[in-house]
């Protein structure tokens, strides 16, 4: 039987290396991954990499499947399993020395999983010593072992409970000395050297026993420092250097003084390697390993460093060369440092030891002074960093993407060095930096933008950093605007320019005229490019909404662009999108204007928009269902945002009444259509946000036709504007009876729709937006809702879709059952708790049940929090009750998942939550117990088994409404 698999395997990888036909390659992959999570999987898998005829193909797919058998399937070997696995483990170890390392792997993996004393006297570490003492033929696959053993303990990877990896982390920080003697033992033989390196990198983090004083002095210190200056161990020594960096700043390592005599070692030696960083002819990832050293060092002392010693500014000088250094890569490494120093800088903590306000603010002063050179320095450094290449136009979609990151990172340098210059100051520095390329670029022998560009980004990625109040600069670099060459790149960069200080420019004075020009460079931008109009678009909105009591005297001029804008005449090469923007410019400046004069210009801006659906709409019923979604969207999305933004509530109202009937036809002729309807409702849903109660009677029409139709076509996004609906009108007594009315037809309709969790999976919209107008009505008008019948069905049907993966709709789902268990306890909610309790406790137990369910394993491990919640809300509502219904639910997991002490600290979380335990403190401990079930997928595969999150007997039944 063992024969005839061990060929199967064999024929499936042939079949999966070298078999021509993809679909044969499909199946064998799949097959083989299958094999993978069998009982057999473990025998054969150990048998071909015993035998001496397994190709390199056969070993590296046996030593991988070994390795993840050990790693997530221990438990299914029988208890006395341990020692021929070990056997057979140590045998391969030894056959293969150096390699596979999954070899290694799969020890490590046994080592967590087994007791110490199953290894011997003291544990995996005292074995490994007395078997290289041994055979010290096998060094370097001991040598290898020894360096997996500390970094596998951490690994998820390993089904091991929470409490057996803290155990197994105990004992390594146990046996760390002898860890220590065995690669100080190997460090005399030269082709050694790296894996001892390697090794004492891997092992530092556990040595909480060893001193600093005791490290300083240590042979493998001296041997990894020493390294730092060889090619050959360069990377191994960089390694090594900042495990050490980081145990002398590590949590519980001691104070500063206690740390100090490893620091004077590391500091000196590391500062020596500053020549390596500007050598031409080192490799690249070589000087990328000491960049990184620099980077460690000064993330690490930041403390020490913003203190402002002379030492400390040289190490802020290396930094800044390594920031200055040409490649991005090597030069960013920096750039964390540069954050925290600001931090450390500015924050009030890092002084509270200096006592008084006086003192600690003179201390402030003082470091700031002093570090004010290095960030202007800094600042000076990385505004290059963002200049277009001469090749950009040459650039595919990932090298626009990474030119995009640059960007985003310089942008967080600079305003991180705005929090200690002032952005003020900070903007002196860049437009020194603007003069300069300007001045360079307005020649006939140099006419380069990209310099004069990359300073103008820089200034506009600190525009909200500069005060209002700014004179000096900034009306220099606004008429410096209008004269800079019109290439597409800076002509976008200056809008977006414009469009970031559109505040600065509201504040400055009238006298100025800063304005009139400014709006000729946006309308420049609109008329050249995509691109440039897209900028252009986004400084347009800004402008309206910062200027817009400047523009109140311009109407006309505005819709003149509006108008040539969403026409798509004139010239302008604004897309449907970034017209949005300017429908919100516009919408914007019409909120400041009295009402009658708001009146006339809604009008003038609805008119491009609504005529085009007018004439639509003429063209007859069948072309208003054939034409493309995308031609009646673009004219709806627009309304959405006049309503969204002009805050008229009466005027806007009037309009709404006025194109009632247009998104009526829209609604009875394109229903079937998703996309328009969502379009349609989000305008509706605006319009109620803005009109509120002045929409009068075309809020019950509105009603009316969307409970009409989510009957006949089930748009999630009808349910959407209802909840939408409900927040507005939900507290008014005159509505009332439209809203009890809606709710019931809308509710009874998609329980229907909703009867298992396969129902669930398949409409996630629904179940989504269904819960979110559950939850809205329980918060605004829980009177029409709670005491009805339908309130107890749909708690009924969120029970059959609580474990639905879709991700917003499951926490939609456990919002509306959290909604539900605090409802009594809340200031209003006394008056429902009878009929919260009479549905609660009668399906109390199954509600826990797929909680605990779901906490287990049928939701993913991210919906922790969200479930906890609903654990904690159940347990504060209904205390000993719930306790009875968790120990239930608790009980049906079957012993192999979880012992009896982990049970009793299930039942104990569930108590303390009962009992006013945060949701922090309640989520992090539910977080091991699901951990330990969901540990590898046979125990997952258990407890979901045993508590059948999906055995419901629910059934829906109609129900008439009067």
């Amino acid at each position: 039987m063992e024969a005839q698999a061990m060929a199967t395997v064999k024929e499936a990888l042939a079949a999966l290396y070298h078999h021509p036909d993809d679909s044969i390659r499909t199946a064998a992959d799949r097959w083989l991954q299958e094999f993978q999570h069998t009982l057999d999987a473990w025998q054969v898998a150990d048998s071909l990499l015993h035998d001496e005829r397994s190709n390199l193909e056969t070993l590296i797919f046996c030593s991988q499947t070994l390795r993840s058998k050990v790693q997530r399937d221990f438990e299914e070997l029988p208890s006395g399993a341990f020692r021929s696995l070990q056997d057979s483990l140590y045998a391969l170890l030894k056959k293969f020395n150096k390699g596979p390392a999954k070899i290694c792997i799969a020890i490590a993996a046994l080592a967590v999983h087994v007791p110490v004393e199953d290894w011997g006297a003291g544990g995996i570490v005292n074995w490994l010593s007395d078997e290289m003492k041994a055979h010290p033929e096998f060094i370097p696959g001991f040598l290898e072992l020894l360096i997996v053993l500390p970094q596998e303990i951490s690994s998820y990877k390993i089904a091991a409970r929470p409490e057996r990896r803290r155990q197994v982390e105990s004992d390594l920080c146990t046996s760390a000395n002898v860890a220590i003697s065995l690669l100080t033992a190997c460090m005399a033989i030269d082709q050694l050297k790296e894996q001892v390196l390697e090794g004492f990198s891997s092992w530092l983090r556990f040595c909480h026993g060893i001193s600093a004083s005791e490290l300083a002095s240590h042979p493998l210190v001296h041997m990894a420092l020493s390294s730092l200056n060889s090619d050959q161990f360069l990377e191994a020594a960089v390694n090594v250097t900042s495990e050490l960096i980081h145990a002398t700043v590590s949590y519980g390592s001691g104070t500063t003084a206690e740390q100090l005599p490893l620091i004077q070692i590391l500091v000196p030696r590391i500062m020596g390697l500053n020549e390596l960083l500007k050598d031409p002819s080192k490799d690249e990832e070589d000087v990328k390993a000491i960049a990184r050293l620099y980077a460690d060092m000064g993330e690490s002392y930041v403390d020490l460093i913003a203190a402002g010693s002379d030492d400390s500014i040289q190490i802020v000088n290396a930094l800044l060369e390594v920031t200055s250094h040409q490649e991005f890569d090597i030069c960013s490494m920096t750039f964390n440092f540069w954050h925290r120093l600001k931090r450390n800088l500015i924050r009030r903590e890092s002084y509270v030891s200096y006592g008084s306000e006086v003192l600690i603010e003179a201390e402030r002063n003082r470091r700031l002074l002093i570090f004010r050179p290095k960030f202007e320095s800094l600042v000076s450094l990385v505004s290059s960093r963002v200049e277009y290449p001469e090749d950009y136009h040459t650039f595919s979609e990932e090298d626009c993407r990474d030119f995009r990151h640059v960007r985003y990172a310089v942008s967080d340098v600079l305003l991180d060095a705005t929090d200690v210059l002032g952005g003020d100051s900070t903007l002196k520095v860049l437009s020194t930096k603007l003069a300069q390329a300007y001045g360079s670029c307005n020649t006939k022998q140099n006419s380069k933008w990209q310099p004069v560009e990359a300073a103008l980004f820089c200034i506009q990625a600190i525009a909200k950093s500069v005060s209002l109040e700014e004179r000096e600069i900034l009306p220099q670099v606004m008429s410096l605007l209008p004269c800079l060459p019109h290439n597409e790149q800076l002509l976008q960069t200056v809008c977006s320019t414009v469009g970031s200080f559109s505040k600065w420019i509201d504040a400055a004075p009238a006298e100025s005229s800063i304005l009139p020009p400014l709006v000729d460079i946006l309308n420049k931008g609109m008329s050249t490019s995509e691109d440039t109009a897209a900028a252009a678009s986004v400084a347009f909105k800004y402008i309206c909404e910062d200027c817009r009591r400047k523009f109140a005297g311009s109407l006309d001029g505005l819709f003149q662009i509006y108008h040539i804008a969403i026409s798509g005449v004139g010239g302008y090469k604004v897309s449907s999108e970034d017209s949005l923007h300017l429908v919100e410019a516009l919408s914007v400046v019409i909120t400041t204007l009295p009402p009658e004069s708001a009146r006339t210009a809604l009008e003038l801006i609805c008119q491009p928009v609504i005529n085009p659906l007018q004439e639509l709409i003429q063209q007859g019923d069948q072309i208003l269902q054939q034409i493309p979604a995308r031609q009646l969207t673009v004219h709806i999305d627009r309304l959405s945002s006049i309503f969204s933004n002009v805050k008229h509530p009466a005027v806007v109202a009037e309009a709404v009444n006025r194109y009632w009937p247009i998104l009526k036809t829209i609604f009875d002729q394109r229903a079937w259509d998703t996309r328009t309807m969502e379009s349609v409702c989000r305008s509706c849903k605006f319009a109620v946000r803005t009109c509120g109660r002045a929409m009068g009677m075309t809020i019950g029409a509105m009603l009316e036709e969307i409970q009409t139709l989510y009957q006949q076509h089930k748009q999630s996004c009808f349910l959407y504007l209802s909840s939408e609906v409900i927040k507005i009108f939900g507290s008014d007594p005159s509505c009332a009876d439209y809203l009890t009315n809606l709710i019931q037809i809308l509710f009874n309709h998609t329980v229907q729709l909703l009867r298992t969790i396969q129902d669930f999976t398949a409409r996630p919209d629904i179940a989504d937006d269904c819960y979110l107008l559950a939850s809205r009505c329980i918060r605004y008008c829980p009177n029409l809702f709670v005491p009805t019948e339908m309130f107890q069905r749909l708690v009924d049907c969120a029970m059959a879709g609580i474990t639905i993966q879709h991700r917003e709709a499951c926490k939609s789902i456990l919002s509306f059952l959290s909604d539900v268990f605090d409802l009594p306890n809340s200031s209003d909610g006394g008056n429902y708790r009878e009929f919260i309790n009479t549905i609660v406790l009668q399906r109390g137990a199954t509600i826990t049940r797929i909680m605990i369910a779901a906490l287990t394993g049928a939701l993913p491990s991210g919906r922790l929090e969200e479930v906890s919640y609903v654990l904690l809300s159940l347990s504060r509502a209904f205390g000993e009750n719930m306790l009875n219904w968790a120990r239930e639910s608790i009980n049906l997991i079957p012993p192999q998942a979880l012992t009896d002490a982990e049970r009793l600290r299930f039942l104990n979380i569930i108590s303390d939550a009962a009992s006013g335990s945060s949701l922090h403190t309640i989520t992090d401990r539910f977080g091991e117990i699901s951990d330990v079930c969901r540990r590898n997928k046979t125990v997952q595969d258990l407890v979901q088994s045993a508590l059948r999150p999906h055995d419901l007997t629910f059934t829906v039944v109609p129900q008439q409404l009067s």
